[in-house]
């Protein structure tokens, strides 16, 4: 069997392009930079993306999270390690990647409406659906992280 993939930044450059100005709107938004990489670990882990996982881990590490809470990302629902914002934020990721099951409930909406507001419930929208299409590229490609 034949594991070489094509690489969509050479298969076509603007399309890839546009992954990046969704990126560097990312990097721009008002969402705290920890709240940013738990977005990415929890999409990844529900996406299957080593890659995306192995990088946003390392990212979230450098930032001052740390590896308990990291680890605890596939369960934060029964943990106690994260806080409200922390908690609604993983729940909408949850929504958003899962986007079939039931959509982004009525519930989770206005608690992020709440605690965010409507701008920084947009951005965070936004950095669900761009770390859910990196996750795409990624596993559909077979990329291997190597730092």
């Amino acid at each position: 069997m034949n594991n070489k993939r094509i690489t969509i930044n050479k298969a076509t450059p603007k399309a890839f392009d546009a992954m990046l100005v969704l990126e560097e709107f990312g990097k721009t938004c008002s969402i705290h930079p920890i709240l940013k990489e738990l977005i990415k670990i929890r999409a990844s882990i529900l996406n299957g993306c080593a890659y995306c996982l192995d990088m946003h881990t390392e990212d979230a590490i450098s930032l001052g999270e740390n590896a308990r809470r990291i680890y605890a990302v596939s369960v934060w629902h029964e943990s106690h390690l994260f806080n409200e914002e922390e908690r609604t934020v993983l729940r909408i990721t949850d929504e958003v990647t899962k986007i079939a099951d039931k959509g982004l409930t009525d519930s989770t909406y206005q608690k992020a409406i709440e605690l965010f507001g409507e701008s920084a419930t947009a951005e965070i929208i936004m950095l669900i659906v761009t770390i859910n299409a990196w996750n795409r590229i990624a596993v559909s490609t077979r990329l291997i992280y190597k730092p």
